[in-house]
């Protein structure tokens, strides 16, 4: 059954802490980011490696363990394209990006957890090292995402974050309602 698509903006956690996962972006340091990617890979690895129905889903309207995994290895992957562009371009505008299309297109549900693991862990290691690599001077270049919203290379950097440890809150939830935790 396909997951009903979040249309939520979710650029008001820059503003105050998120409700549902306790996640405060505001007391994110700059030097804080590539660290939060880099554990919160070591995360996600622990869940794929669970002896848990990773390919479950809670219930009809939420994603399975496995298809979150799927998510965050994308944003990963996206986000570190965007940040390049950020850093090479003056005030880009990202493209679009459709999560629950790529999720149904990439068959999120149907990949092998260990193939994904590895896969989200390099995404993780790269998109941190590409953070280390962001001189003070470039933290305030800008871009905007398709909908008009704009960010800061130190916004984005926080706005980010929140989605990957979110998205463990999430599946931590799930597991719970599935009594596997």
């Amino acid at each position: 059954m396909p997951i009903t698509p979040d249309t939520k903006d979710w650029t008001w956690v820059l503003e105050r802490p998120c409700p549902e996962c306790g996640f405060d972006a505001r007391a994110v340091e700059r030097g804080t980011i590539a660290p939060r990617i880099r554990d919160n890979a070591a995360e996600w690895l622990e869940i794929l490696d669970r002896d848990a129905p990773l390919r479950t889903r809670p219930s009809d309207d939420c994603w399975s363990a496995l298809e979150y995994a799927c998510h965050v290895r994308d944003v990963f992957r996206l986000y570190d394209e965007r940040l390049h562009l950020m850093l090479d371009e003056d005030d880009p505008t990202f493209a679009n990006w459709d999560q629950d299309v790529t999720a149904v297109e990439g068959r999120y549900g149907d990949q092998d957890r260990t193939v994904v693991a590895q896969e989200l862990n390099d995404a993780a290691q790269r998109l941190a090292a590409s953070f280390d690599e962001v001189a003070d001077d470039e933290w305030t270049r800008t871009g905007t995402r398709s909908d008009g919203a704009q960010f800061t290379v130190e916004s984005f950097a926080r706005y980010l974050i929140h989605d990957p440890v979110h998205h463990v809150y999430d599946v931590e939830s799930g597991f719970a309602r599935l009594g596997t935790t």
